[in-house]
């Protein structure tokens, strides 16, 4: 085989100044000033990639916010546990969410938090000599309530949330805030996930009703969605799928969800929050982002600079 060599001097060019580029200085960082503020510090942000991403979802949830369509929030356990639920019930509050979802495990540490203040064992320590989730009031109590609340015709989220009227810290509670507000916070119970069902009191018809029910309300808010947004923090498997499921009654059953704003901030990218909940949902005209950081940076910046925008006007 022969290889001649090429002649480089019949190589074509171009002028750089006619080539589409993907980067300008326009959209590069500033530094940031001593007493610019927090509003100060997002307009310093480079317009590229996450940062750019980031600013999009903080618009996307004020304009939701000011023209009055629905922020869904949809979480695990995580966002609790790295102590968030100040951030998350004071958004309650203030009208920054509308409607909250969370697996089972989110609900445990929300109610194990305005108990006793505590929450979070030694999973290792507790497995090693079979005391991992056996904690006697966390099953009882929280076993009690869905039996109770199903009883008196309620959901697990209402169940829940009936029932933490004296905590100490119910104010903590993402549960007993969407009690006192009326807003909706339903309960994603997957059997067999949860420490509370290996509790002699554990009931698996109470447990499905009480989720079912769940399900049929989160449905419900998933229908009112169109112009909203979606959050999905910290849940890699349980939201995202219920999600799926919720949409697909709500367009079945004639409701118009098509153009909204979806957004998961997790600390890995998992496969099914980017199918179900950033890509395939959005495919008739909404438009889905993935943050990739820690909650406990990520998510106290997000609702800071929504409030930011509302208070600007922007």
């Amino acid at each position: 085989m022969k290889y001649p060599a090429l002649d480089w001097s019949k190589i074509k060019t171009f002028s750089l100044s006619d080539r589409p580029n993907k980067v300008a200085v326009e959209d590069f960082a500033t530094p940031h000033t001593a007493g610019a503020g927090f509003a100060g510090f997002l307009s310093h942000l480079p317009n590229f990639l996450a940062a750019a991403d980031f600013l999009r979802i903080a618009d996307a949830m004020a304009e939701a916010v000011r023209k009055q369509r629905t922020v869904l929030l949809m979480m695990g356990a995580h966002p609790i546990k790295c102590g968030l639920s100040p951030i998350l019930t004071e958004a309650m509050r203030s009208g920054l969410v509308h409607a909250v979802a969370f697996n089972g495990a989110a609900a445990i540490h929300d109610f194990e938090t305005a108990f006793q203040g505590e929450t979070s064992e030694d999973v290792q320590r507790g497995l090693d000599d079979g005391s991992f989730g056996m904690a006697e009031e966390t099953g009882r109590l929280m076993n009690a309530a869905y039996a109770e609340g199903v009883a008196a015709g309620l959901g697990a989220g209402q169940a829940l949330g009936a029932t933490m009227g004296a905590f100490p810290n119910r104010h903590l509670s993402i549960l007993r805030t969407g009690t006192e507000l009326d807003l909706p916070v339903t309960v994603h119970i997957a059997l067999g996930t949860d420490i509370i069902h290996q509790h002699p009191t554990a009931n698996g018809a109470v447990l499905g009703e009480a989720s079912f029910r769940d399900f049929q309300r989160f449905a419900s808010v998933v229908a009112a969605l169109e112009g909203g947004v979606v959050l999905n923090i910290g849940s890699a498997v349980i939201m995202p799928e219920v999600f799926l499921k919720a949409l697909t009654v709500a367009r079945n059953l004639g409701h118009t969800v098509n153009h909204f704003t979806t957004a998961t901030f997790d600390m890995i990218r998992q496969y099914r929050p980017s199918e179900n909940v950033m890509r395939r949902p959005t495919h008739l005209g909404g438009k889905g982002y993935y943050i990739v950081g820690h909650h406990e940076l990520n998510i106290p910046l997000l609702f800071a600079a929504v409030k930011e925008k509302l208070a600007q006007g922007v």
